[in-house]
């Protein structure tokens, strides 16, 4: 008698869905090719979305940076005006021009200046077309350029003046130059806070094109920088004005509808898709915009990548199902949690032991295995901290006077190089004091060597005390200290080694049953007028040192008054 299950059993032989291994493949696959043919099917209708959603915030990103680039170039640009007008040369020769008659030799000779100032200043910056300084009735008084070409000043620059506002003017285009323009002022105040005129700089969008087509992406997004009046100042596929390619109603939607994507028709008259960003002070707009056609291209890609991405889950599941199939998964599954763990770097896993079977004495050995890792790392972090404890001593010894505190003579020279740089690159003064004890060999003679050592220690001491945080004190080398003093003049810095000599002249040294006192002298000397270099700064407050032992000790004076001879010699 044949059974029921006969033809079931036959037809799992036959498929060999009897084995346990097959199931868990069979199942893994189905189990995987569902929602992936699902996910397939439904990204043909996200994939739009996405695409829409990635374009909009790539050109919102694109146009965010290039309208901030725009609006420091302009902060700059007004920058730029505004330390021009305050020049003395500008102002001194204004006044000599208001002030005298026009046909006076000396008028003349201030013309003459401020045109030579106004040239040399133009032929610096390739920012600026021309520079020009206007008097308070709208008339060119004197001008970079050869040939003077009209000057566009907005309509209220008179009143923008008189309050002391910059002067922003429309960008246009001037016939003489045959490029596009924008005009930029800055008031100019005489004696009494009186209006002499205005510094007038033309200056051209070749900057902002440059910088448009730093941030061109070539054939798939362009940039235009455009007015609120639909005009086209420059775009990163031309450095030209091209007044009128970008159609009104464009305009207008992309102003109204800042940062939303429009489609309307391009420059090129192809279809395209933009997005626009308000520049900060101006009524200009940086728009970004992309191809319509070459954009939604990607939605074929997108499709076969997805297809990629189902056949490579579905492989991948379909192997790890085999893999796993050969043995029990939930031992291995227990040993992958933890060796996960274990990269993660918790060394704080103990595999529990399932099975007596080969993957039990592997988890016996990985055990161990953490086991020893978590001891090594322990030592290895005792280690770490002992070496960094010691690089600190080292640190610290290799920098500092064992014997005051102080920073020793090899950190000084260090901290005077950096100290003489970063004072010439910001022209700062910086003041160096040289200390000496008075008759410390006759104190070491008499008192003996650790007297002695104690005065140097007392000498530390009162240096740290009485500088500031910003100072910097050093022993320079026997009984010779030296003192940094940034942002100090050399009279600042002798009131500071006065306070230094009366406080070392009330310590009482010596023992209980025989007390003294101790005194010292120092020379003063600042930077940069007693000298450029370290030697020399160092050499001139040591020669002071030497005038103030010369003169008795006990005393702070500062080295020979070189500005007067810079004074004398510029005369």
């Amino acid at each position: 008698m044949i059974s029921e299950d006969q033809p079931q059993s036959q037809f799992l032989k036959v498929s060999r869905l009897n084995s346990i291994k097959t199931k868990i493949i069979a199942f893994a696959v189905l189990a995987a090719i569902i929602p992936s043919v699902s996910m397939w099917w439904v990204s043909y209708v996200q994939n739009r979305r996405f695409l829409s959603e990635k374009i909009n915030q790539e050109l919102m990103d694109l146009t965010a940076q290039v309208s901030r680039e725009v609006d420091l170039w302009l902060k700059e640009r007004l920058y730029d005006v505004r330390v021009f007008s305050s020049s003395y040369v500008v102002s001194e020769n204004l006044e000599r021009i208001f002030l005298k008659d026009s046909k006076n030799v000396e008028s003349g000779v201030a013309l003459r200046r401020l045109m030579d100032y106004l040239r040399s200043v133009r032929g610096k910056f390739i920012a600026y077309e021309e520079l020009a300084l206007i008097d308070p009735r709208g008339k060119t008084v004197a001008s970079s350029a050869d040939q003077l070409s009209p000057i566009k000043l907005p309509d209220k620059w008179l009143g923008a003046a008189q309050s002391g506002k910059p002067i922003i003017g429309e960008p246009y285009q001037d016939d003489t130059l045959q490029k596009a323009v924008m005009v930029i002022g800055e008031p100019i105040r005489g004696a009494q806070d009186r209006l002499l005129g205005i510094l007038v700089a033309k200056i051209n969008f070749r900057t902002i094109s440059s910088i448009l087509r730093v941030y061109d992406q070539g054939e798939t997004v362009e940039l235009h920088l455009v007015t609120l009046q639909g005009l086209l100042i420059a775009s990163s596929q031309s450095a030209r004005m091209e007044s009128g390619t970008l159609s009104q109603a464009a305009v207008r939607r992309l102003f109204a509808r800042e940062k939303v994507p429009v489609r309307y028709t391009g420059p090129r008259g192809n279809a395209v898709i933009g997005t626009l960003k308000r520049v900060p002070q101006l009524e200009w707009g940086i728009v970004a915009e992309k191809d319509a056609e070459k954009a939604y291209l990607q939605i074929i890609r997108l499709r076969n990548l997805t297809l990629l991405l189902v056949t490579a889950v579905l492989l991948a599941i379909g192997l790890c199902a085999y893999f796993l199939g050969l043995a029990m998964v939930r031992p291995l599954g227990l040993l992958t949690r933890g060796a996960s763990r274990v990269s993660a770097g918790d060394l704080e896993v103990d595999v529990p032991v399932r099975t007596r079977s080969e993957i039990g004495y592997l988890t016996e050995v990985f055990n161990h295995m953490v086991a020893r890792l978590r001891q090594g790392r322990e030592e290895l972090a005792n280690a770490n901290e002992a070496l960094r404890e010691k690089n600190k001593e080292l640190e610290q010894l290799s920098t500092t006077d064992s014997l005051t505190g102080l920073f020793n003579r090899k950190h000084l020279m260090e901290k005077l190089d950096i100290e003489l740089g970063r004072s010439a690159r910001y022209q700062r003064d910086f003041t160096l004091l040289i200390i000496d004890i008075d008759h410390f060999k006759r104190y070491n003679d008499t008192y003996g060597h650790l007297a002695g050592d104690e005065v140097l220690r007392r000498m530390g001491a009162i240096l740290k005390k009485s500088i500031r945080k910003s100072d910097y004190a050093a022993r320079y080398g026997g009984e010779e200290f030296i003192v940094l003093l940034p942002e100090t003049g050399a009279e600042a810095g002798a009131q500071m080694a006065e306070r230094i000599r009366r406080r070392m002249a009330e310590e009482e040294m010596g023992s209980d049953t025989n007390r003294t006192n101790v005194t010292i002298s120092g020379g003063v000397a600042s930077f940069p007028d007693y000298g450029e270099e370290a030697e020399s700064i160092i050499k001139n407050a040591d020669a002071a040192l030497y005038e103030a032992k010369k003169r008795g000790r006990n005393q702070i004076i500062i080295a020979g008054d070189r500005r007067k001879e810079k004074k004398q010699k510029a005369r």
